[in-house]
């Protein structure tokens, strides 16, 4: 089992918090450190200092690191020119050496979108708009050296592109994509996915959408196990009840929901729930969603007494 760490800094954290983070997911020893991509906080917390923009943020830690992974769940389709992304995801693959996951989403969250001005078209559209994204921004990382690059869409056209810079991964880093729609979203995990994610699902309802991203592959002639499958969930892992609870409290949620919905109790009792976990969905990795970015004891303990157990 893969492990890595998933935040959450719109709801509040520095560059400073997040470079912190990043540096004990990887001296702890995990796959990767992912962050979301939005501009606003949800829910009763301040959001104090203000968001950070994911691909700043990962430009930084791509210098500061220098084994973990580093990506995006997810960045939105409605955020950004897909040829301006392609151009940044490409230089900070660069400044990696090759250790970014790009995850890709259609945009979702309206306040976020009022609150700066960002269109939301409605979900067809929306769709419609990610999917010309998805083919512009594959398109130009694919196209070979000293070629060109021609799109024309309804949303987007590219005449004579040098489809430059290119990344350094080839021919392009892996693409994230996940959500619970049951026809175009496994149709265009099927067409250009290397992985595809649901967040803070149960066992049964992943199982049952990897079967349609599974069926979707086939339709298309490609194999199924070229997708990896992974799945998000909240962490709150203590070494005791009070443990537990401290972390619980920390991040405003109870006990008894987070064992429900999440991946929380004593290192043994999350380690009994991923493995159930695993062998109902067939997952390979887990990205844990870490919402105390001060608490860096709580990455040492699950790198200490939960991932040992996975292996």
């Amino acid at each position: 089992m893969d492990l890595r760490i998933f935040t959450e800094p719109q709801q509040g954290a520095t560059y400073d918090d997040l470079l912190r983070v990043a540096k004990t997911t990887e001296d702890a020893g995990f796959g990767a450190f992912f962050r979301s991509d939005h501009y606003l906080k949800m829910g009763g917390v301040s959001g104090l200092p203000g968001p950070t923009d994911a691909w700043i943020t990962l430009a930084g830690l791509a210098r500061e690191t220098s084994r973990i992974r580093l990506g995006t769940l997810v960045t939105a389709a409605t955020f950004r020119h897909p040829s301006v992304l392609a151009i940044s995801v490409a230089q900070v693959d660069q400044m990696s050496g090759g250790r970014i996951d790009f995850g890709f989403g259609a945009g979702w969250f309206e306040s976020e979108h009022t609150a700066y001005g960002i269109p939301l078209p409605e979900l067809r559209e929306r769709f419609d708009l990610y999917t010309e994204q998805l083919e512009v921004i594959t398109g130009l990382w694919e196209t070979p050296e000293g070629g060109t690059f021609d799109y024309v869409g309804k949303h987007y056209e590219l005449a004579d592109s040098p489809a430059l810079p290119k990344p350094a991964q080839r021919p392009r880093p892996p693409v994230i994509i996940g959500g619970g729609g049951k026809k175009r979203t496994p149709a265009l995990a099927a067409r250009f996915a290397q992985e595809f994610n649901l967040p803070f699902v149960d066992s049964a309802t992943a199982a049952a959408q990897f079967d349609r991203v599974d069926a979707a592959a086939r339709e298309i002639g490609r194999d199924p196990g070229e997708i990896t499958r992974s799945v998000a969930q909240v962490l709150c892992v203590g070494r005791d009840d009070a443990e537990i609870a401290r972390r619980a409290a920390a991040i405003g949620r109870e006990v008894a929901e987070l064992k429900q919905n999440g991946l929380a109790g004593t290192p043994a009792e999350v380690v009994d729930k991923i493995a159930r976990y695993r062998e109902a969905t067939g997952i390979t990795r887990l990205y844990l969603q870490v919402l105390d970015l001060s608490d860096l004891d709580h990455l040492e303990l699950v790198a200490a007494e939960v991932a040992p157990q996975l292996r």
